[in-house]
């Protein structure tokens, strides 16, 4: 049952601004189930919120797959890919023990719930009151130079509860990308980000993990499946007429709680 919840809490919140790790760490103290073998399972679950978006665009993957013989434009979605995908990469491989060490707890997570919520609320008082010019309106016409921009934002989630996808779209949009083009490059983005993390932690943690395993990790990661597929068909639509000044406030009244809940005992939020 504690696998299944985690699950459903990955798969609602990848996608969407929130911070979906921030979520799993704060889920998984209220639940009881924490230690170093769950920290393993809230990184391999994430795989199943990468199928949901793997499903949903593939015939657009499909597409690009099969074309990067021949159509260059097929190719630069590609490699834009691959290069917004590094800088995270490199850093988190660096930086993964100390971040585990220090930042995966609740009150930092809180704190980042905060911080992230001010800027989006100030990104997009910025978009209203003077807003950049869109550049990009498809993920098509992205070029080496915005992949790298929105790449570099993206290794700001590194710390927990700022959000992969909420700095990734977020800083999207401030480099002059579409609200549309920032989140569907935050999805491809999140292929090789959340397949690279999944089997990153899976090798590095192998010792701790047994046969005995696969059914709490097997619920996990088809319910977060389910739950995010039904979550990006849903954001897709909620931005053609909407924008994200409401998950600010949510991060910000949340993380207000979790500091209050912590500060006055009324929470005994595990680290």
């Amino acid at each position: 049952m504690k696998a299944l919840i985690m699950g459903l809490v990955e798969g609602f919140t990848e996608f969407l601004p929130i911070s979906s790790t921030g979520h799993l760490i704060l889920a998984g103290s209220l639940l009881d189930f924490t230690g170093e073998k769950v920290k393993v399972f809230e990184i391999a679950i994430q795989a199943g919120a990468m199928l949901a978006v793997i499903w949903e665009y593939r015939v657009r993957i499909g597409a690009v797959l099969g074309g990067l013989g021949s159509e260059p434009k097929a190719r630069r979605i590609a490699l834009n890919v691959v290069v917004g995908f590094m800088p995270a990469a490199v850093l988190g491989l660096l930086f993964n023990k100390q971040i585990t060490a220090v930042l995966f707890k609740p009150v930092p997570v809180a704190l980042a719930f905060i911080v992230g919520g001010l800027v989006i609320l100030w990104v997009e008082r910025r978009a209203r009151n003077n807003p950049v010019a869109v550049r990009v309106q498809s993920v098509d016409d992205m070029t080496l130079l915005d992949a790298v921009k929105v790449g570099c934002a993206q290794a700001f989630a590194l710390i927990p509860g700022t959000s992969r996808s909420g700095a990734t779209i977020i800083g999207g949009m401030m480099f002059g990308l579409s609200r549309k083009a920032s989140t569907e490059f935050s999805f491809f983005l999140a292929i090789p980000t959340l397949l690279g993390a999944t089997f990153y932690s899976l090798y590095k943690q192998r010792d701790l993990l047994t046969m005995a395993d696969v059914p709490m990790f097997g619920v996990g990661t088809v319910s977060a499946f389910i739950s995010a597929f039904l979550c990006v068909r849903w954001l897709l639509r909620y931005i053609s007429t909407h924008d994200f000044t409401i998950f600010a406030w949510y991060r910000i009244v949340f993380g207000i709680v979790v500091i209050a809940t912590a500060h006055f005992g009324l929470v005994n939020w595990a680290e």
